[in-house]
């Protein structure tokens, strides 16, 4: 087997370890790293690591501690650039070279000012075998949240819609319970992998939802719970209150809201962020977005209804879409899912690229990735 070969295969092998922390790793990014020596012509992996909840340990340090001694004269593949920088703890790179690895393969230099090369400059220095880009383009894919944060100063937005076969969403100022079992499953697994779910006040007020990751044994991957809510209508009896001391939830208001409510939704355990006010007088979700990637948000899932949807999609704040439509109709007039503006942002190919549809269940699931 070629060396190429294998570094391509380590570097699959570290980016499905990555993939285990998204959700959880934020501010930081969602990295995996490998470490293996060779046998003959066969690669033998010594340790492995991914980032930990909350950013701590790196994937770096932890696949080191796994090699223990084995790690000296062995190569690690990793996801992204080790960091350069002192934070809470030594820089990745500094530890790589005081563990005598003798190769780094490295998918994608790090965009974060206080790395951006300098990684890959101190492994070098140091006179390890360097090699990079290595599956740039996957790795880039599964840290898309962190990169948007640090290039763009706003988070990777998932957009989940669900409606009936006749397009509607809800009816009597009610969300519809539309999707099977599984579709629902699916849903939840999606919770887990995001940094936070977001909705609008409408919604709260008119289904009191969870927004929790409900799997067995999953309730602790719950992401936080972000309200959009620009006079702070969220009622003190809602669930996402009620339960803010085990389940993280914010509120995004205007800069004007009540402080009254402010501070008793703080007694509560909220959060309250206060951004500007758009044309309209709602909550800007621009402003809303960039607050969120400056705390260190990088990944949220959408679970609003059709007016968030659309203003998300209206002012270029989508990454993925994902339109649940269950065979039921609802047979009269309701909310519309899909409204106009959102539709022809769908089905536009110069903003958003459809992959073939489907099946969960009963239900047609219809993915959508936005072109960059």
């Amino acid at each position: 087997m070629s060396a190429s070969l294998i570094d391509e295969m380590m570097m699959r092998h570290a980016l499905t370890l990555a993939e285990r922390g998204l959700g959880h790793t934020w501010p930081n990014p969602a990295v995996g790293a490998v470490i293996w020596q060779m046998r003959g012509d066969q690669p033998v992996i010594v340790g492995r690591g991914y980032t930990q909840r909350g950013g701590r340990p790196h994937a770096e340090t932890e696949a080191l501690r796994m090699a223990g001694n084995a790690a000296r004269g062995a190569s690690m593949a990793v996801t992204l650039e080790p960091c350069a920088h002192h934070g809470k703890t030594p820089p990745c790179a500094e530890a790589i070279v005081k563990a005598g690895i003798k190769r780094v393969v490295s998918a994608l230099e790090d965009p974060d000012p206080r790395v951006s090369g300098a990684g890959h400059r101190i492994l070098r220095d140091a006179g390890i075998s360097l090699i990079t880009d290595v599956l740039k383009a996957d790795a880039e894919q599964v840290n898309r949240g962190f990169l948007l944060r640090v290039r763009e100063q706003r988070p990777f937005i998932t957009l989940k819609l669900a409606q009936t076969s006749d397009g509607y969403a809800g009816a009597d100022g009610k969300a519809l319970m539309i999707s099977c079992a599984l579709s629902k499953q699916r849903v939840h697994l999606a919770r887990a992998s995001h940094d936070a779910i977001m909705i609008g006040v409408g919604t709260v007020i008119s289904d009191d939802p969870d927004l929790t990751c409900r799997l067995p044994g999953m309730m602790h991957l719950s992401p936080l719970r972000v309200i959009i809510d620009t006079h702070l209508d969220t009622p003190p009896t809602a669930r996402v209150i009620e339960t803010a001391s085990k389940v993280p939830t914010w509120l995004i208001t205007a800069d004007d809201a009540s402080q009254e409510r402010e501070a008793a939704l703080m007694k509560d355990g909220v959060r309250v962020i206060r951004v500007m006010k758009d044309a309209h007088g709602h909550v800007d979700v621009k402003a809303a977005m960039a607050a969120l990637a400056e705390i260190g948000i990088t990944r949220i899932f959408s679970e609003g209804g059709p007016t968030l949807a659309e203003a998300l999609v209206i002012n270029g704040l989508v990454d993925s879409i994902e339109i649940i439509t269950s065979p039921d109709a609802l047979g009269r007039v309701g909310t519309v899912a899909l409204r106009p503006a959102l539709k022809s942002a769908l089905f536009n190919p110069k903003q958003f690229e459809a992959a073939p549809s489907r099946m969960i269940g009963r239900d047609q699931v219809q993915h959508f990735e936005r072109v960059r």
